[in-house]
């Protein structure tokens, strides 16, 4: 189905007048609305797992880790935390609005929320915002990837055999169909993407004043450190795993690593042992190694690979019929080549030795590019690994750990500057889903008129006395 400009002003006008009618604003909806969702994806896993192999290779168990489970477990937390989360607050109003001395905090839904979401993750990316927003009290109205076909699809018909039109309902199409919901005047927008396209989604949201949630991957992809006291066989295993999965196409996956010079060929060593193990020496003919999203992205990866054949030391191979490309160790790289100087999004990995004696001139020099979505360390020295990630910007993190920070309850997830703005995850995304709204509940006796003309010496004397 193309969807014109005019469909998707009906789908929006349908949303509004649906959340115009308070129901989503009843907590006890909410949450059966949440437990329907969880019980469409639990029905549909096999369903779900087929279109991820078709779209990305995915095996189950990947399918299910990756996208599937982490949705449940999103939802799961809403559906325990929403009660709490969305009780008004009640606070003091202080002896300047006496005797008005009660004040409320409610925590108001947006109303028709816009979820945009990328090819990469797109069950996660989807269906877990999808959660917030619902939890949060508004419809929805979803733009799933066109590059996902097979997901997208997938999800189309679960949710259309789940709720109405009129609540939440998931479209496909190319960024034609994007920017007619972009044109809309929704209430909420919710991006994950690239960063350029994070902007045109700022600038078309900025005609109607519509506040924005952008999950960005960052201009130049994301650090991790590994020095010269680390544990380098852990610190290979686990970054061997993360630049697997996926194929490395996940937005806080390593984009670089920078290794003291001391131990940079026993750290590549173990790497490349680390790989074998886990995928096999010619990952590309793995069945459970997932594919690149697309003909484009392959050759986007083999052709910036071939720029750097002279200094691959392992990978560096692939097939474009079945659209894998190895993981790739690229070394030794300088910090300052075009491949460290932009997000990857893909199995390649620049190694980038350092002296570790100068890791400050490291640090300074990731500092003054553009903040990534995720930072990692490797290295014994705790303390230092706490200075460090509390003085760096960048979006969430891992000492000696990669990727784990996502799946913690009640903690927030997103990025900073060109990855990204806002929060979200259990509380924090239901709170980007609402809006606090403060109402002070007035008294109609014993009222001072210390704020009312006129302004004698005596009343500025009192007035003075209770602001300060």
């Amino acid at each position: 189905m193309g969807y014109t400009k005019e469909d998707i002003h009906q789908i929006v006008e349908k949303q509004r007048e649906f959340f115009l009618s308070n129901q989503t604003l009843d907590i006890s909806f909410r949450k059966q609305q949440l437990i329907k969702l969880r019980n469409a994806i639990s029905s549909n896993q096999e369903v779900l797992e087929k279109a991820l192999f078709e779209d990305l290779g995915r095996s189950d168990a990947e399918a299910y880790f990756c996208d599937i489970g982490d949705v449940i477990m999103e939802i799961n937390e809403c559906i325990h935390g929403l009660k709490k989360w969305s009780k008004p607050e009640t606070h003091f109003s202080g002896l300047a609005c006496f005797p008005s001395i009660f004040t409320k905090v409610y925590k108001m839904p947006y109303g028709v929320s816009l979820i945009i979401s990328p090819f990469n993750f797109p069950v996660l990316l989807s269906i877990g915002v999808l959660a917030a927003s619902i939890a949060g009290g508004n419809t929805a109205l979803i733009k799933a990837s066109s590059k996902s076909k097979a997901t997208t699809q997938a999800l189309k018909e679960i949710i259309a055999n789940t709720f109405s039109e009129n609540y939440i309902t998931v479209i496909d199409g190319g960024h034609d169909v994007a920017d007619y919901c972009l044109e809309e005047r929704v209430d909420k927008i919710f991006y994950t993407g690239s960063p350029n396209v994070g902007k045109h989604v700022m600038e078309m949201a900025s005609k109607n004043l519509t506040p924005v949630t952008l999950e960005l991957g960052g201009e130049t992809g994301n650090w991790c450190i590994v020095r010269k006291d680390a544990n380098l066989k852990d610190a290979a295993r686990k970054i061997a795993f993360f630049k697997i999965c996926n194929s490395g196409q996940i937005c806080i996956n390593i984009n670089q690593v920078a290794v003291a010079a001391e131990v940079a060929e026993q750290f590549v060593s173990e790497l490349k042992n680390e790989i074998i193990r886990q995928i096999g020496e010619q990952a590309y003919l793995n069945p459970e190694y997932p594919k690149l999203i697309a003909q484009r992205a392959y050759e986007n990866i083999a052709n910036e690979a071939e720029q750097y054949r002279d200094r691959i030391v392992f990978g560096g191979e692939g097939d474009i019929n079945t659209l894998k490309y190895s993981p790739t160790i690229i070394y030794p790289v300088d910090i300052d080549e075009p491949i460290v100087n932009h997000e990857i999004f893909g199995p390649l990995l620049p190694i980038v030795p350092f002296s570790d004696n100068e890791i400050d001139k490291l640090l300074d020099t990731i500092a003054r590019r553009e903040h990534g979505l995720a930072f990692y360390i490797f290295t014994k020295n705790k303390k230092w690994a706490k200075k460090v990630m509390q003085t760096q910007q960048y979006g969430g993190g891992c000492i000696n750990e990669v990727c784990l920070h996502l799946m913690v309850k009640g903690v927030p997830f997103n990025g900073t500057g060109h990855s990204g703005m806002g929060a979200y995850h259990g509380v924090w995304g239901f709170r980007e889903f609402t809006h606090p709204s403060t109402v002070l509940f007035g008294k109609t006796k014993m009222n001072l008129s210390l704020r009312e003309h006129p302004y004698t010496p005596k009343k500025k004397k009192l007035f003075s006395k209770f602001l300060k």
